[in-house]
């Protein structure tokens, strides 16, 4: 005897491939997130695809036959392939030849030939007309062979086939057979897009997040003062993730569910998304462009109120006069407008223009407000506060982590103009050289560690200590030289 059986049970339906009802294309897209579920989240990867172990039940549910054969992927693995899936579908393929030493397809030994050999533009060239739909028959075959020829005779046999990819490769061949069969431009790379978007945002590894940030950003992505979202990079970010949802649950398939029930899964979604916690890759991503937008849209607002009160024949704003009447902060970079909060702005009205589209586009609805009856919204009203009270400690400190990141922009914009003030003053005089260490922060050659700071910046970055190390802020009380070295974690040198 033993203590496991292997059941078994009839299965009624077609073949997905010979099916000829509308929903293929659709159940296609399920079967490509399935798979991408199991080789990136179980690690199980069923490995018998072929069009008879894919059906089309009765009731239109997708059906997988046949777990005879199986392969498994470790976690290690898992995750560079999400990083390379990144880097494919938002079109990087500078990293794509990384990804492949990476994944074992360039032997190590060939790792110092990666960056000269010609690979990238090679690449790009296969990738980006796969992208573009119509599987293998897209790409000028003729034309890889002799890319690869010549790459070949230049640096030697420079590419190896990893074990594991075998299954894999048939995995999804037979899933872009499918999708070719009910439509010609149908693109695996691109229904790849869709999951990437949900693991991206929802995945909380080191390495994910970094993928993540590799996929809005771009090239741009170290830094870190100056980086802001790629418009494109996020419509397709934003266009995957609402994909997902839909196929997730069910909506396009036609399994309509109560209003209320759609607000409350997007409510949930939304809130586990930003309010966790724990500080996830995508909560720090939010938090730092959330407080970027903020600080430039509170400069650019104040800037366009003083200049809508006038000017004094002294040549200043009415406002600003009234406001700073020393002109202390006249030239201060936090009231400032810059080309880096031009370009903020910008993208943040892009962002609204976004969300709304999808909004109007996406066929949730949970979008559309305007039918909702008064005992939906009652329904609706009722669940948000209580989801809003179940989650008020992650929102407490997610809104803390925002007032920590405005308050640090705002002492970085201090200390820049406190040093570009110095710098500015003290030409032709004999002054602290002024240097960048290894933390990244400013320091002087001077032992005066007072000489260097002002009163408005010494204000500002006891705040900030106070605040992290969760204190009641006076704003007020400006503590003296011996406190402030005492207790300020980046003194300046």
């Amino acid at each position: 005897t033993t203590g496991k059986i292997l059941t078994t049970e009839w299965v009624d339906g077609e073949r997905l491939d010979k099916s000829s009802k509308g929903d293929v294309t659709i159940l296609c897209s399920i079967a490509m997130n399935t798979y991408l579920t199991m080789m990136l989240e179980t690690g199980t990867l069923h490995c018998d695809p072929h069009p008879g172990n894919l059906l089309r039940t009765t009731d239109g549910k997708l059906c997988i036959l046949d777990w005879g054969m199986v392969t498994r992927l470790s976690p290690d693995l898992q995750v560079t392939l999400i990083e390379h899936m990144a880097h494919l579908t938002s079109a990087d393929y500078g990293e794509v030849p990384r990804d492949l030493l990476r994944l074992g397809f360039i032997p190590e030994s060939k790792a110092d030939l990666i960056e000269d050999s010609g690979i990238v533009e090679v690449l790009a060239d296969i990738y980006g007309a796969w992208t573009g739909g119509g599987g293998a028959a897209a790409v000028n075959v003729n034309k890889v062979i002799a890319q690869l020829q010549d790459l070949t005779e230049k640096n030697g046999n420079l590419f190896q086939i990893p074990p594991y990819f075998a299954y894999i490769a048939k995995s999804f061949s037979v899933l872009e057979g499918i999708g070719l069969s009910n439509d010609d431009k149908y693109s695996i790379i691109n229904e790849c897009l869709p999951y990437v978007s949900k693991r991206l945002l929802t995945d909380q590894s080191e390495r994910t997040g970094g993928a993540l940030s590799t996929f809005i950003f771009g090239p741009e992505k170290n830094n870190i003062d100056t980086r802001i979202v790629d418009y494109d990079r996020v419509e397709q970010l934003v266009s995957g993730f609402s994909d997902y949802s839909l196929s997730a649950s069910g909506a396009n398939l036609g399994q309509d569910k109560p209003r209320t029930v759609l607000v409350e899964e997007l409510s949930d979604q939304i809130l586990d998304l930003l309010a966790s916690e724990e500080e996830t890759p995508l909560q720090t991503i939010f938090i730092e462009q959330l407080a970027k937008i903020i600080s430039s849209t509170s400069r650019s607002l104040w800037t366009e109120l003083r200049e809508r009160s006038g000017r004094l024949p002294t040549g200043r704003t009415f406002l600003g006069t009234i406001v700073d009447p020393l002109g202390i902060f006249q030239t201060s970079p936090v009231i400032m407008v810059n080309e880096m909060d031009q370009k903020t702005i910008d993208t943040t009205r892009n962002l609204i223009a976004l969300f709304q589209e999808q909004a109007q586009l996406s066929n949730n609805a949970a979008f559309d407000t305007s039918t909702l009856t008064n005992e939906e919204v009652m329904e609706i009203s009722t669940k948000l506060v209580q989801k809003v009270w179940e989650r008020r400690s992650g929102i407490m400190m997610t809104s803390n982590r925002l007032a920590r990141k405005l308050l640090q922009i705002t002492a970085d914009m201090l200390e820049k103009g406190d040093r570009e003030g110095r710098a500015s003053s003290s030409r032709g005089e004999d002054v602290d050289d002024v240097v960048i260490r290894s933390d990244g922060r400013i320091h002087t050659e001077s032992s005066d560690t007072s000489r260097g700071t002002s009163e408005r910046l010494r204000s500002a970055r006891q705040i900030l200590a106070a605040v992290e190390r969760g204190d009641e802020v006076s704003v007020g009380n400006i503590p003296s030289k011996k406190e402030e070295a005492a207790s300020d974690p980046y003194p300046l040198q």
